[in-house]
């Protein structure tokens, strides 16, 4: 997404734009918001690893931390005035605006214990994900020619990214590795494969008692990877990603494709194409 230029009247490329300072600070705003809006989702979510490493507030401290993310966020505001355009700190403001509603509803839900259905799921997805998204390329379609309505590949990739990475945290070794063992359970966050899990068994209370309890305890975790299992809710969230896989080749193939993006869909694609059976870090 970061590599949009324009190409003329025939379509677009993806090249290299090391040498268009506008694409330059629209790339470092967009990894600034990125890993200021990590610090602080780690607090939110209070949570322990982050790439494998302790989280930033674990070793500086909550107040250093929120500060130095809001540090950040007004950095970029900064880099964005200097694009000199009248409307790039509006498309900044509305997209920063909608991934903090995003990741307000997504918190109240939690807090409140509250299921949302899948499809308020989905728009709070569109709102939190699609957001950097959102800016990124709304910021670099003020400086082309080019100006095609990309919202549903954003919308679809979107969704795409933040399904597949509820469905990693629940069934994916590596990702475990990385952060802690289920840690969407600790949060008692209500993820894609725990949505359809109670919606489609409202007689069952088994997964908002545990999503509750914010446990740490591993074998509970477990019970509840094997009753997702058994549930479907590993197979629907596999069938989902499949379905926003295809559509997300076909709205690139719209635009002219993209081999690049392509071959990153198909990579991202290897995890839930071939499942992995969760049991847990080894016990001692």
């Amino acid at each position: 997404m970061e590599t949009w230029i324009q190409q003329g009247p025939r379509g677009f490329c993806w090249n290299p734009i090391s040498t268009c300072y506008s694409c330059q600070v629209i790339i470092q705003v967009t990894e600034m918001l990125h890993n200021a809006s990590l610090l602080i989702d780690d607090i939110e979510d209070s949570s322990t690893l982050r790439r494998g490493f302790p989280v930033a507030h674990s070793i500086y401290g909550v107040p250093s931390v929120i500060n130095s993310a809001n540090y950040v966020y007004f950095l970029g505001l900064e880099k964005v005035l200097t694009l000199d355009h009248p409307e790039a700190v509006h498309v900044f403001t509305r997209q920063l605006l909608e991934l903090h509603r995003g990741q307000g509803l997504d918190i109240h839900w939690r807090d409140t214990y509250t299921c949302p259905t899948e499809s308020q799921y989905r728009t709070m997805v569109l709102q939190k994900t699609g957001g950097l998204f959102g800016l990124a390329v709304g910021l670099m379609q003020l400086f082309s020619g080019w100006k095609r309505d990309l919202k549903p590949l954003l919308d679809t990739l979107g969704l795409f990214f933040q399904i597949r990475d509820d469905y990693a945290n629940l069934n994916s070794t590596e990702y475990s590795e990385n952060k802690s063992f289920c840690e969407d359970l600790t949060e008692g966050k209500f993820s894609f494969p725990t949505i359809h899990a109670i919606w489609s068994r409202p007689e069952s209370t088994q997964v908002q008692n545990i999503l509750r309890q914010r446990t740490e305890n591993v074998d509970i975790k477990r019970y509840c990877v094997d009753y997702l299992e058994k549930a479907g809710s590993f197979a629907y969230t596999r069938e989902t990603l499949r379905g926003l896989e295809v559509e997300a080749y076909r709205l690139i193939t719209d635009l002219g494709g993209n081999p690049e993006l392509e071959g990153l869909v198909k990579h991202l694609s290897k995890m839930f194409r071939e499942p992995e059976t969760k049991s847990g870090p080894e016990e001692d």
